[in-house]
């Protein structure tokens, strides 16, 4: 039989046609996936562009004498690594993240602190007797080790999963304090700084009896402690009644006829807490402490019973600070 070349050659040209065009069709197709992906990636990344990235804060340095200056997010990682153990669960450290966040910015907006300041300006010291604790990556290199990477990766978890998060009460942020160790009670604001904020109230805190500093003894030299108090001490039994606080704290004690705050005394003696008992053993003083800190706003150990318990960050943090709600950073200081 005699073959046509006519109709061969059209499927040849068909076939050539075809060979021809797939591999463009895949481009094609391949190229608008990418450009899908893309935009949608950018269009993504567009809708969570926070501004909270943008907003740096300058940390003055005591050790150092200098301003470093580091992101908001990156400075509340460094706060809640300094001021809580790591070992903590996950939602007490994302509570002490609202609470140093909340810290910060109200420090920032108010009016009569001295945050710019000819000598450091800065928006805020790493020093706990003013402000709260911070160190840097490096410096937690230093103390970690070989635990650097878990416990940063965690903190910083807790801190990104709560990102711009602060406690406020009528519109304002709250003065988040914090403390390590209740001796069972937080205590009322008025009863330690005689200001009354009633988000600060008293609430029982049971959590926390387990933790390292919960019971403490200070023995201070019979002629220290009538040097410091201006009394003089010859009873075998010291002469002392006090008034204590809701927070079953010692509000007021009067010592061989002198009264002094339990603030005073903690103060004056360096003693873990105001929930204290004084006994005279020999030619020495003897305090016995309950709890570590002032005892207002959230207990940290508190809060860890509490998470261990199945709480979450926002029900420990309605727990210790009382009728707040959850802001965000942009909207109070209106970015």
């Amino acid at each position: 039989m005699k073959l046509s070349w006519k109709p061969l050659s059209l499927i040849i040209v068909a076939v050539i046609s075809m060979v021809l065009l797939v591999p463009s069709f895949i481009v094609i197709a391949f190229s608008r996936d990418i450009i899908s992906t893309t935009k949608n990636k950018f269009s993504q990344t567009d809708v969570n562009v926070n501004p909270i990235h943008s907003i740096e804060i300058s940390v003055y340095r005591t050790n150092t004498d200098k301003v470093e200056k580091v992101p908001l997010e990156e400075y509340v990682v460094g706060v809640v690594a300094s001021e809580m153990n790591p070992n903590f669960d996950i939602e007490a450290l994302k509570a002490q993240a609202l609470a140093a966040r909340t810290f910060l910015i109200r420090h920032m907006l108010s009016e009569t602190e001295t945050k710019k300041n000819s000598t450091n300006n800065a928006d805020i010291t790493d020093s706990n007797r003013t402000d709260q604790v911070y160190k840097n990556k490096v410096e937690l290199q230093a103390l970690w080790g070989d635990k650097f990477n878990e416990y940063y990766q965690k903190i910083q978890s807790a801190v990104l999963d709560t990102q711009g998060q602060i406690l406020i009460y009528k519109q304002k942020p709250i003065d988040a304090s914090f403390f390590s160790t209740s001796n069972g009670y937080t205590e009322n604001s008025e009863d330690y700084w005689n200001l009354t904020l009633p988000y600060l109230r008293s609430v029982s805190s049971p959590w926390d009896k387990d933790a390292p500093k919960y019971f403490s003894k200070v023995t201070i030299p019979l002629n220290q402690f009538e040097e410091a108090l201006g009394i003089k001490v010859s009873d075998s039994k010291i002469d002392d009644k006090s008034i204590r606080t809701k927070g079953n704290r010692v509000k007021e004690i009067q010592i061989n006829g002198k009264r002094y705050t339990g603030r005073e005394m903690r103060e004056k003696f360096n003693l873990n807490s105001s929930d204290f008992t004084i006994k005279k053993v020999k030619n020495n003083i003897e305090f016995t402490t309950k709890g570590y800190g002032h005892g207002v706003g959230m207990s940290q150990y508190g809060a860890n019973g509490m998470a261990k318990e199945g709480s979450t960050y926002i029900e420990i943090l309605n727990y210790y600070y009382q009728g707040v709600q959850i802001s965000n950073v942009n909207k109070i200081l209106d970015i």
